[in-house]
């Protein structure tokens, strides 16, 4: 949980720069949300691994029937 809260948080930072990029045309508000992407990009991949790292541990645990 703790992970989806870092990115619920990541991307709520990103508002102002969205703002900035969209309405006002600031180009170098684009690059910093290009890079907060990259951000929040690479922490999905590591909640995906975590996940799947779960996963495979209880599949390798569970009683066999």
């Amino acid at each position: 949980m703790e992970k989806i809260n870092e990115i619920k948080a990541m991307l709520d930072d990103m508002g102002k720069d969205l703002e900035k990029f969209y309405s006002k045309g600031q180009n170098s508000a684009g690059t910093r949300l290009r890079k907060s992407l990259n951000e929040v990009r690479k922490k999905c991949q590591e909640m995906r691994n975590e996940i799947q790292t779960i996963r495979q541990e209880r599949k390798s645990s569970a009683p066999a029937s």
